[in-house]
């Protein structure tokens, strides 16, 4: 069965000077304030279009990472994923750095590093973004 996903985005003015807010189908949270410079500059307040992406990076490959691991017969106790997605004005999204610190008992380093580089390659999100870069810290704790 297919899920299709909604978010709506309202805007207001032009690029530079406008700003709008976003809003989930699922979400009961409200909307999230977007501006330009908020993507352009950074923001501790103000949502961004990478910081959506980063959101959905993070998550798909934490649900991808334990899948696997739990087909390997080593299920995590826990997974901790942060997610980098760089924006650069004028070029665009670059990349997506995944920071991973995950507790699997009865696993070695290694088989944690290619279960993990793994689920970095295959899921979804990565596979959505496969026009840049994508890099993984993984530490098994």
């Amino acid at each position: 069965m297919a899920v299709n996903s909604l978010a709506t985005t309202t805007w207001h003015g032009s690029l530079f000077e406008g700003s709008g807010e976003v809003t989930f189908a699922s979400s009961k949270l409200g909307t999230f304030p977007i501006n330009w410079k908020a993507r352009s500059e950074g923001s501790d307040s103000t949502t961004t279009p990478e910081e959506l992406i980063a959101a959905a990076h993070a998550s798909c490959f934490s649900m991808a990472l334990s899948n696997g691991l739990a087909q390997n017969g080593t299920p995590p106790t826990a997974v901790q994923t942060t997610a980098s997605v760089r924006f650069e004005p004028g070029v665009g999204i670059t990349s997506s750095h995944l920071a991973l610190k995950a507790v699997v008992p009865g696993l070695t380093d290694a088989q944690f590093q290619e279960i993990s580089a793994d689920a970095k390659a295959n899921c979804p999100v990565s596979k959505a973004l496969a026009g840049v870069e994508i890099t993984l810290e993984a530490t098994l704790g």
